[in-house]
């Protein structure tokens, strides 16, 4: 697994009211038990839901126009500061960048995304020459996986 790096479970994406409320686009399931953001330079100190996101109150940001100011800002925490995975389990941020190989250990490229178009995740790997493509996370496609490296059977490659 890769140090510690920075998650980002939201983002602001503009004021809310005069008194220095953001709106975020979550990205996580949830805020709930994280406090701190950007490596302290965020303190949550009250959270709600609203209706298309949540609606918070930084320490930090003490009327509209700081908060204005924070639009378009990415809310981060330590990888570390993420709850504990079961088996077979995984973070998006712990797939991007792997390499990508056949079963043999022919290179295939590394991954550069994640998506989720409602049946389950699917994985873009970017060749060397820059050519893209996109296997589903099942079992069938990525017969092995860890975080050093992704395995991919031949049959699902474009």
């Amino acid at each position: 697994m890769k140090n510690d790096p920075p998650v980002t479970l939201a983002a602001v994406i503009g004021a809310h009211g005069v008194a220095g409320e953001v709106r975020l686009k979550v990205f996580a399931g949830n805020l709930d038990g994280y406090r701190s953001f950007n490596d302290g330079a965020l303190t949550l100190t009250s959270l709600r839901h609203g209706g298309n996101g949540a609606i918070v109150r930084f320490a930090q940001v003490p009327d509209r126009t700081a908060a204005e100011a924070l639009r378009g800002t990415a809310l981060t925490v330590p990888r570390s500061a993420l709850p504990p995975l079961g088996e077979g389990e995984y973070y998006h941020t712990d797939l991007i960048g792997l390499p990508v190989v056949t079963p043999d250990g022919d290179p295939l490229g590394q991954v550069v995304a994640i998506d989720n178009f409602g049946a389950g995740d699917v994985i873009e790997i970017e060749r060397p020459t820059g050519k893209r493509f996109m296997v589903p996370m099942r079992s069938e496609a990525v017969p092995d996986w860890s975080f050093e490296r992704m395995v991919v059977d031949p049959a699902f490659v474009e």
